[in-house]
């Protein structure tokens, strides 16, 4: 038994394939105390078992983290490049200097990233030295992050502000220059749904690029959407749009008309309930397919900057305006976040909220 136990540790067990990567050593040597304990067969099929649940974390892992960890590991490579420091090797100094580099020098064009880009960069890279089998523990990351933060405020004292800020607020103006400057022709249509839609259910950039046609319902009194929702856990929720008093800026007639007029013009394919909701469309007017989250976002600001809004709008400001008018107007908390998709009692849902309250609400109004 202690042979086969040596070769399971070593080679895996009796055919078990274990990957080529840097945890292989740690699977080895877990397989090889399985094989110890339960056998050789109960070692196999435990290992399979491991295999498929990272088979599955891999799966339901959403792309923008993955794209994010990817991001994030390139910077870490990059740090460790010009540093000449061992890539694997996640200790506080390394850390610490790399959080230093991110904020003097890290970008492609000499400068630093903001603080919030560098607290993203640092815990992705940390997840990417584990998942690679380097030992970064709790306390040495604790420690290069208040470094960074610390960093961070010597750069505002120093004068120096960093990042896009955030995103500018949709409201009920803008929505009525965007819908008077959307051209007529389908771009045009796509243009006004996508924005007031998108507005009268918080969305984010995501959402509407994860739409298809059959997760838009008509009813007697508006649209149901059914939102794909949830940073991390996911469910459905039934975003209910009513028919607007102002046909002009009705969510639900600037559906109908997009829908109806891509019906028309490219016939049955982009209408079924598996085709996208929303679908990109190039300067001929031709389909290209379903639109994502980042052709959404640049939408939006093509679109708030053809309507001239003071303030060109992101594809958050959606979102936030949802959150900043339904407040204005006096509805409840409650229902907003139930409609936006927030936790109740969400910190960002009342920050955006707090913008208009602070203006409305506020202890300097009216003492002199």
């Amino acid at each position: 038994m202690t042979a086969t136990i040596e070769t399971a540790a070593a080679e895996g067990v009796a055919g078990v394939p274990v990957a080529v990567d840097p945890t292989a050593a740690e699977r080895r040597a877990l397989i090889g105390r399985w094989a110890e304990r339960h056998g050789v067969d109960a070692a196999r099929r435990l290992a399979e078992a491991e295999d498929l649940a990272d088979a599955v974390a891999a799966e339901i892992t959403p792309d923008n983290t993955t794209d994010t960890y990817t991001k994030s590991w390139r910077v870490w490579q990059r740090f460790c490049a010009v540093t000449e420091l061992p890539e694997l090797k996640g200790s506080r100094g390394a850390l610490v200097a790399f959080v230093t580099w991110m904020l003097r020098e890290s970008r492609q064009n000499g400068k630093g990233y903001a603080p919030s880009s560098a607290s993203t960069h640092l815990a992705a890279a940390v997840v990417g030295l584990r998942q690679r089998g380097a030992t970064v523990s709790g306390d040495d990351q604790a420690e290069a992050r208040a470094a960074l933060e610390g960093l961070a405020v010597k750069l505002l004292q120093a004068g120096e502000r960093r990042g896009r800020g955030q995103a500018v607020g949709g409201d009920i103006d803008g929505l009525r220059a965007i819908a008077r400057a959307c051209p007529d022709t389908l771009t045009g249509a796509r243009d006004k749904a996508l924005t007031l839609t998108g507005f009268h259910y918080a969305s984010r950039s995501q959402d509407p690029a994860g739409l298809l046609t059959g997760d838009v319902t008509l009813h007697p009194c508006g649209l149901v959407i059914a939102v794909l929702t949830g940073k991390t856990k996911h469910s459905v929720r039934n975003a209910k749009i009513r028919y607007a008093d102002d046909p002009e800026i009705c969510p639900v007639r600037a559906w109908t008309a997009y829908r109806t007029r891509l019906a028309a013009e490219h016939g049955p394919r982009w209408t079924g309930p598996s085709a996208p909701a929303f679908v990109g469309i190039d300067q001929w007017g031709h389909v290209t397919g379903g639109m994502g989250p980042d052709s959404v976002t640049r939408a939006i600001k093509r679109i708030s900057t053809r309507a001239r809004v003071p303030i060109a709008w992101t594809g958050h400001s959606l979102r936030i305006g949802l959150a900043s008018v339904a407040r204005r107007n006096g509805h409840d908390g409650i229902a907003i976040a139930d409609q936006g998709g927030w936790a109740r009692h969400s910190r960002s849902m009342l920050g955006y909220m707090q913008r208009d309250d602070g203006w409305d609400d506020n202890a300097s109004a009216g003492l002199a």
